[in-house]
This record gives C-alpha cells, structure tokens and sequence, in this order.
C-alpha cells in the first residue's frame, strides 16, 4: 500500500525549498558606447562587460549609428563622443535623450562644447584622463538613476556658465527675516521636476530630424577646429574622489606624454609627425619607446592603458 503523504508517482513535483527563496535575477543596465575610435570602443566594451551588472548591447561609430542602436536596443544608458564623422555626438544628442540617458565620454574639453551638451540635455560629461575605471562605472551606474557625473574640466565649465550672469549684488545692512523661507519656491526653484522615465517599448521609430525647438547649434566650424586632447589633470573629481590613473609610473617623457596622447586619440604616424613638427622616423622611435615602457605590443594595448579602459589600468605594471 502506498504512503498516503507521497505524492502520486505521476505529480508534478514541487520545486525544491532553497528555489522558493532565491531573489530573483538582477537585470544588468544596457549600454550603448558611440566613439568614432574603434580602439577606445573597443576598450570602454572590455571595460564595461566585465562588471556583473553591466552589458554592452550596441557600438556606433557615428551619431546616426548610436541613435539607430538606442532606438533598437533601448539601452538604459549612451556614452557618446562629441567628434564623430557624418552626425556627430552634439547634434544627435537631443534625439538620443529622448530614449535614454547620455553621458558625454569625449576628449573635447573647450566649455563652448561641455555647455552646449548640457544644454542638448546631456546628463553627464566625462573628459578622458581626468576619472578612473571605477569612476567610470559609477557614472555609468549613476545616470541610470538620474543622478549627474562631471570631471573637473566639464564642472569647471559649468561652474563659469552659471556665473557668466550673477545675481544682483546686495547693497546695505543684512535686512530682519532674512533666509525664514524654507519653501524651495522663494528662490524661484520648483519641485514639480520628476525622474527619467524610458519610452514605452512599443514606440514607433522616429526619423531623425530637428526636434520642434531646435536647441541653440554650435556653429560648425568651432566643431570642425576642435582638436581632440586627452588630459592630464591631477584634479579631483567634484566628490573629492581620485581622478585620472596615475601615469608617471609609466614614466614618458614629456614628448612620449604628447605622443602617446595622439595615439589614444586615433592619429596616425603621419598625422602625429604633422602635429609634433618632427619627421615620421622620430614618431616610429617614440612610439618604440612609449611601448617599452608601457609593456604593450600594439597601439590598442597601450591607448586602453594610457586613457585607463584596460583591465589592469589601475594596478602596477609588474
């Protein structure tokens, strides 16, 4: 006679205890990297795909590229560049931003670009040389949740946008009852603002043309002078955390530092000598030497260390 508490041989048997109180899986925030440079995409995905909670979906090479790949993939989070042939990152950013945060990665650091991307609706701007991996990821992390990252070189910018039209200044004694106001709205602030919310899944696709309010251009030839520059600030970041990888352990010359800078930002040999005013047989000893020291056999190698994208940026050379 069967036990009468055992289940029939043929009943679905239940699951087993432990999976009754497992937390459900962590959905990983999506990502789409635009950057003209196959070497610093290439390195920003390596980066970014070896966190648990972070998945690549898309690259772009150009403004048209992250805007179809966002509009496709619907990503949480864009890292776009600002120089980029065909669209570039400033003029697609008010039609990505309309499908999900973006964060500016860029080398181009002149204030005219940083504010003009802030007024695009960017929610963050990073320079290259001046944040860590780490940093990277947080900012990553961070603008999914609508909270903003700056380097010092974009807050800076910001800063001098904010005080290119200051308050009246005040004249005579501190008057009675000054500062009683607790309420946001005696400074004119208001608290209606809410969080980002994504589009719904189900949105038609959008051609990309000019919004209804043409935000302000940039005009075309300041974009086209930009020269990309990676930088090498000491400076901290705004919430006193370290900035850029320390790069002296490499030990460059100041030469080899300008060179490698032109490396990382995609130039050729010929291009650099052109820049540098010294022949392309000086460029190729340079580069002999900057890889040397950098313990790199390829200009990709030694780009994903120097601009802090490789997997062991951040630790000693060994």
């Amino acid at each position: 006679m069967p036990d009468p508490i055992s289940p029939h041989p043929g009943a679905p048997q239940p699951p087993p205890l432990q999976n009754l109180f497992a937390a459900p899986p962590t959905r990983r925030l999506r990502v789409v990297v635009a950057d003209d440079n196959p070497v610093v995409r290439a390195g920003l995905t390596a980066l970014l795909s070896g966190r648990a909670d972070i998945e690549v979906v898309a690259e772009a090479a150009d403004g048209r590229q992250a805007y179809e790949a966002a509009h496709q993939h619907r990503p949480d989070v864009v890292l776009l560049d600002v120089r980029m042939p065909g669209v570039d990152g400033i003029s697609a950013l008010p039609y990505l931003v309309q499908i999900a945060p973006v964060v500016m990665l860029t080398y181009s650091r002149e204030s005219e670009i940083v504010q003009e991307a802030l007024r695009r609706g960017a929610g963050g701007y990073l320079v290259h040389g001046e944040f860590t991996a780490d940093q990277l990821v947080d900012a990553v992390r961070d603008i999914k949740e609508g909270r903003a990252h700056f380097t010092p070189t974009a807050a800076g910018a910001l800063l001098a946008q904010l005080r290119r039209d200051p308050a009246p200044a005040p004249t005579g004694p501190l008057p009675d009852g000054l500062g009683q106001s607790s309420s946001a709205t005696a400074y004119g602030i208001s608290t209606s603002a809410k969080p980002y919310t994504q589009p719904q899944q189900g949105m038609p696709a959008v051609p990309l043309q000019p919004p209804v309010a043409t935000p302000v251009p940039i005009p075309p030839e300041n974009l086209s002078q930009v020269q990309p520059h990676v930088g090498q600030s000491s400076s901290e970041w705004t919430s006193g955390r370290p900035a850029a990888p320390d790069r002296s352990r490499f030990q460059l010359s100041t030469r080899e530092a300008e060179i490698m800078d032109l490396i990382a930002s995609g130039m050729n040999n010929q291009q650099i000598a052109a820049t540098c005013f010294i022949s392309e047989k000086t460029v190729k000893n340079h580069i002999n030497r900057i890889f040397a020291k950098l313990h790199s056999t390829s200009r990709a190698e030694a780009a994903a260390k120097w601009i802090g994208t490789a997997p062991d940026s951040h630790r000693g050379l060994g």
